[in-house]
């Protein structure tokens, strides 16, 4: 029985010793990154998310806001159909109150996955022929957007209120 032999490269041991120590004779090239390259790359993304986080969160406030303005519009959207069916805003026909007003209706847009979680919904003043809706920002949602916009308020004539400039935070 024959075995062949393999044929492996060998290199000498000094030229072994001086690739793993790092001093590599001419034409050999290496590969990688240095330190300040890895550091410059980290204060690059660094600067992009300090520009990027602002406005992102800006958007997301601005988002909120007008998804609480469409609630708005919803429930004035019930208000109306609820006086065309009894006449009235604050009770119906049996003399009950307005279920929107007193807290035992929720529409869809109010709850806790919509936006429920950044926004109080109420209706005050309610009376025979009026109603003021409203929105109040809490948490995270108030502390970002209470002081530009706050509390969004619409009345049965469609008039739009807000804490701030009315044309951009409706």
């Amino acid at each position: 029985m024959q075995f062949k032999s393999l044929k492996y490269n060998v290199v000498p041991a000094r030229k072994n010793c001086e690739r793993l120590s790092g001093r590599q004779g001419r034409g050999v090239s290496q590969s990688g990154f240095t330190l300040i390259e890895l550091m410059i790359v980290v204060a690059i993304i660094g600067i992009i998310a300090a520009i990027a986080y602002p406005s992102y969160t800006n958007q997301v406030v601005a988002t909120k806001r007008s998804a609480a303005a469409a609630c708005l519009s919803e429930q004035a959207s019930y208000m109306e159909r609820f006086y065309t069916t009894n006449l009235r805003y604050d009770k119906d026909l049996a003399g009950k109150d307005n279920p929107l007003s007193a807290g035992t209706l929720v529409l869809d847009c109010m709850t806790a996955g919509q936006t429920g979680n950044d926004y109080t919904y109420s209706v005050n003043p309610l009376a025979r022929t009026s109603y003021t809706l409203k929105a109040a920002p809490k948490g995270a949602q108030a502390s970002r957007d209470g002081a530009k916009c706050g509390t969004l308020t619409l009345d049965q004539k469609g008039t739009r209120g807000a804490g701030g400039d009315v044309g951009s935070c409706w």
